[in-house]
């Protein structure tokens, strides 16, 4: 057997447990930790039933859209803006690739508010995350992490891989304590969630849970990169429905099993991360601890895997003449600095925004997932034209017919996501867009090409204009963050 034939065989090795793991990990993030006072804060317990379900069938379906996609467009592997790119142009195709990148850069934001927060019990000056002195510790940890990517740490997602362990046991244990400390009269009292027991408001109730739905499952397009590692291609699919389902339990789990500890008014009231007032309530102040350290131990290893991601969607996509090709300047090392900097500085710009919010935490997560859903729509969105027009389907026609139904929920769902998120968001993430279309006319000028074509000056319009809107509703307080 010759050497290719060897790495082939032992690249795919990996067996249908060993890959399940792999996807369970890569979505356990920070998001979990603060799923109880999230969930209080907008429904009960009927509510949040119906808002998992959703996110659930949602969520799987869009992971079943960048499985096809990755079969059906296997020379599409430049990341999930290829597909924006291919299917609606250059213009939406940069949208794509910045979106993702700005969310990925404001959802670390998340991770330093988080680490805050929970020192903030020993340390009254970080408070809740978003004290003058917590951004400027968290500052300092932004350019901390910087310099030590900067010397080589191409391994980051490694990293993220060994402290899986640490997020797992905290939120296991949790699971299994408040199960058996469950009071079915506090369970029931939160059924309704204060909506006089009506099912008039629920939908509201539902709706304000989605996008902390979408923030806990971002990532779940990164099941199909395992696709090289599976031991039998099928194994990918079952490794994705399951690894989904486990998340899905988990995440469930944590949040319906604390309307049973506490009333819905005390969930809501709880400082982030909630899950250690949940378990604190139960035990004692060792289980505050307990899910403290795990929490500190999971972010920390994930801010360092999702900053190195975030510095590569830029570095990939100038790399295929999408972004300047300034963003493809590498160190010795191998380590993308121009899109290292771009990406820490973001960072450190919303980190200082945070000091006027009134939820930090809360503001960058659902900022975070409304910036996702530009390119899951888009991506979505091509995965039903592929349908529609049997474009490489000639060949193949098995599984047009499912394909068509999982890429229209998919479509459907991503749609709704929008919509739900509600105008603040979406003015908001225009604010964000807008600017950064800078480095879409600059791309296309070093490529001796016109800026815009009549649609995608339309387009261009259209978000500049949205957000103008954005930045007079901050202004004049009619948007709050």
């Amino acid at each position: 057997m010759d050497e290719t034939a060897t790495k082939t065989g032992a690249t795919r090795a990996v067996s249908l447990p060993v890959l399940t793991a792999m996807v369970v990990g890569s979505m356990v993030g920070a998001g979990v930790f603060s799923l109880p006072r999230n969930f209080a804060q907008a429904t009960g317990v009927l509510g949040a039933v119906v808002a998992w379900a959703i996110a659930g069938v949602g969520m799987l379906m869009l992971a079943f859209v960048f499985q096809t996609l990755a079969v059906r467009k296997p020379d599409l592997n430049a990341g999930v803006y290829a597909y924006a790119k291919e299917g609606f142009g250059q213009y939406p195709g940069f949208f794509s690739a910045f979106g993702y990148w700005a969310s990925a850069c404001v959802g670390n934001v998340t991770y330093w508010v988080l680490i805050k927060s929970t020192l903030g019990l020993v340390v009254p000056a970080f408070g809740e995350g978003a004290t003058i002195a917590a951004v400027v510790i968290s500052t300092a940890g932004v350019w901390a992490f910087h310099f030590v990517i900067l010397r080589g740490v191409r391994e980051a997602a490694k990293i993220n891989q060994i402290v899986t362990v640490a997020k797992l046991i905290p939120i296991l244990l949790f699971v299994v304590i408040v199960a058996v400390a469950l009071r079915a009269d506090v369970f029931g009292a939160n059924l309704w969630g204060g909506a006089g027991d009506s099912a008039g408001t629920l939908f509201d109730q539902i709706r304000a849970t989605m996008l902390v739905t979408v923030f806990v499952f971002l990532g779940v397009e990164g099941a199909s990169v395992y696709s090289r590692y599976a031991r039998k291609r099928s194994d990918v699919g079952r490794a994705t429905v399951l690894g989904f389902l486990a998340v899905l339990a988990l995440f469930a789990s944590v949040s319906l099993l604390s309307y049973g500890v506490l009333p819905k008014g005390d969930l809501a009231g709880l400082r982030q991360p909630s899950m250690g007032g949940v378990l604190e309530s139960v035990v004692g102040a060792w289980g505050a601890g307990l899910i403290g350290v795990g929490l500190i131990v999971s972010v920390l290893g994930a801010y360092l895997a999702w900053t190195l991601m975030a510095a590569e969607v830029l570095f990939v996509a100038a790399k295929d003449d999408d972004m300047p090709a300034f963003l493809t300047r590498e160190n010795d090392r191998n380590t993308p600095v121009a899109a290292l900097v771009m990406t820490s500085a973001l960072i450190t710009a919303v980190l200082f925004i945070t000091l006027f919010s009134d939820d930090a935490f809360t503001f960058t997560l659902e900022l975070t997932s409304a910036l996702s859903l530009i390119p899951y729509l888009l991506a979505a969105g091509y995965a039903l034209r592929l349908t529609l027009s049997g474009e490489t389907y000639d060949a193949e026609p098995g599984g047009r017919g499912k394909d068509l139904a999982v890429a229209a929920l998919a479509t459907f769902y991503t749609a709704f996501l929008i919509v739900a998120a509600g105008l603040k968001f979406l003015l908001l993430s225009c604010i964000v867009y807008a600017p950064g279309t800078i480095l879409f006319v600059l791309t296309r000028r070093e490529r001796g090409l016109r800026p815009f074509s009549r649609p995608e000056l339309l387009l261009f319009a259209v978000v500049t204009a949205g957000a103008v809107l954005g930045i007079a509703g901050l202004v004049t307080g009619r948007i709050t963050i």
